[in-house]
């Protein structure tokens, strides 16, 4: 449509002491005309001021002056009794510096090394302008037109004038109508659209700082890739009997497809078969006839202690039995009913450690450690039931802002009825806590709403503009 030509003109232009030097004379000169022409006059006067007309006037940049004037040979200096006298050395001089600055300021051309010397004085700065010539172009046109972006199935449909109507466009026959248009020219450069990617959830990153916190004292992390769980390890394992109401359909999500799987330990299940119906290892179980078809059913995990189960098997069957800490962070199934604080998918936090020798007591002491890195230091613990722990405690931690105590998991000491079925020495202990992942976060970001954190109408700009999570410690 238009071309352009650039064009760029250097020229020089007097600095302010330039511009002073062109008015005023030179510093040399200045210096050589403050000097008396007979007497002459101390150094140290002239460098200050000088007796002129009957008034006082300052020599401007004196130093520079009295040395360029001394290069000149325009003075002289004697040295009498400790002082330093000035003298003019020649009649009469021509400020050439002035004459120069006034032919540049009066649009003059000189020569070139003067130019630079008088640059180098600070006296001149050379300046350049670019300019751009505007031409019309040969598609220029004062009409206003959009070009054709793509090659459509209108630009290549023929219009029938018989049927007054267009043409199929895989008939045999296109119009060259397109080729009459003017096509917008692809930019192979262009950047395009910003990626939107990488931005992490606020669940991850409340995520990542308990999982800092459980690195930090110490603990391994257990894998937890195995969404559908068998009711084996997640129920029977943990010393839940098979008629408990957690194991309904209400509260449950069981898995048609495939219904059942039937890999499980052999001597395990039957120790778990025994511990369930009849009693064993100082039990009296729960005395009722316990059934391989109910252990066998698939489902989604209830909760991540499933896994927990899985370890501490593998523990047990590694001799000697060495010491452990276990944490897991990840999703759970549950089928609840939905509101502004339950959903049907949701997060677990859980640790354990295994040792010879545990009680309550070093229990409380981890919860204690582990909470005050989170920064609840102030913690109460109420006595609580599970088919698996025994004792067992809810967590209570007091709130600053509501002011008031907030139940913020639980914890327990495994019952003998679910470790020695394993094959763990019997004065081995495994005290082990869990909570809520959605809770805390819920908390840090403000939400009132657990479904506007997790579901189809969750709000990405949240996503996007949430901060970093950062727990004060």
């Amino acid at each position: 449509v238009i071309r352009t030509e650039p064009s760029l003109t250097i020229y020089w232009e007097l600095t302010n002491e330039g511009q002073e030097v062109a008015a005023s004379g030179s510093h040399e000169y200045n210096i050589w005309k403050a000097i008396p022409p007979k007497t002459g006059i101390l150094q140290k006067e002239l460098m200050v001021a000088v007796s002129v007309a009957k008034f006082l006037a300052t020599v401007p940049n004196a130093k520079v002056g009295f040395g360029k004037a001394i290069s000149a040979g325009w003075i002289t200096i004697q040295k009498n009794d400790k002082q330093v006298l000035v003298f003019r050395k020649v009649e009469c001089v021509k400020d050439v510096v002035q004459k120069n600055l006034q032919l540049i300021e009066h649009g003059a051309e000189i020569d070139d090394a003067v130019k630079i010397e008088l640059q180098k004085r600070k006296l001149l700065v050379e300046k350049s302008i670019k300019e751009f010539y505007v031409h019309r172009g040969p598609a220029f046109t004062t009409s206003i037109f959009k070009a054709e972006t793509e090659l459509t199935a209108d630009l290549l449909a023929k219009y029938d004038l018989h049927h007054k109507c267009v043409s199929n466009v895989f008939a045999a026959s296109f119009s060259d109508e397109w080729k009459n248009r003017i096509f917008k020219k692809y930019n192979f450069n262009a950047l395009g659209q910003p990626l939107t990617g990488g931005h992490l959830h606020p669940l991850l990153k409340v995520r990542s700082e308990y999982r800092q916190v459980f690195l930090e004292m110490g603990f391994t992390e257990m894998p937890t890739n195995n969404y559908v769980e068998n009711s084996f390890w997640n129920f029977d394992a943990l010393f839940q009997p098979q008629q408990h109401p957690a194991r309904d359909i209400q509260d449950t999500f069981f898995v048609s497809d495939p219904p059942n799987s039937f890999t499980f330990p052999p001597a395990y299940l039957e120790a778990v078969k025994t511990v369930h119906s009849v009693g064993a290892f100082g039990s009296k179980g729960y005395q009722y006839k316990w059934k391989i078809e109910e252990a066998c059913k698939n489902i989604m995990r209830t909760h991540t202690t499933a896994i927990s189960m899985r370890m501490l098997y593998e523990l047990a069957q590694r001799k000697p039995f060495k010491p452990v800490k276990y944490f897991s962070i990840d999703r759970v199934f549950r089928n609840e009913t939905l509101d502004a604080t339950h959903l049907a998918e949701f997060h677990q936090i859980e640790g354990l450690v295994a040792d010879r020798g545990l009680s309550l007591a070093h229990l409380i002491g981890i919860l204690n450690e582990f909470f005050g890195k989170l920064v609840m230091k102030r913690l109460r613990f109420k006595p609580a039931y599970n088919p698996y722990t025994e004792p067992s405690m809810e967590i209570f931690s007091y709130h600053e802002g509501l002011k008031k105590w907030v139940e913020i998991g639980n914890s327990g000491m495994f019952r003998p009825e679910v470790l020695l079925p394993m094959g763990l020495p019997e004065d081995v202990s495994v005290c082990a806590w869990g909570l809520s992942l959605e809770r805390p976060t819920m908390i840090k970001y403000g939400i009132d709403n657990i479904r506007d954190m997790i579901g189809p109408k969750v709000d990405l700009g949240m996503i996007y503009d949430s901060p970093i999570c950062r727990i004060d410690k």
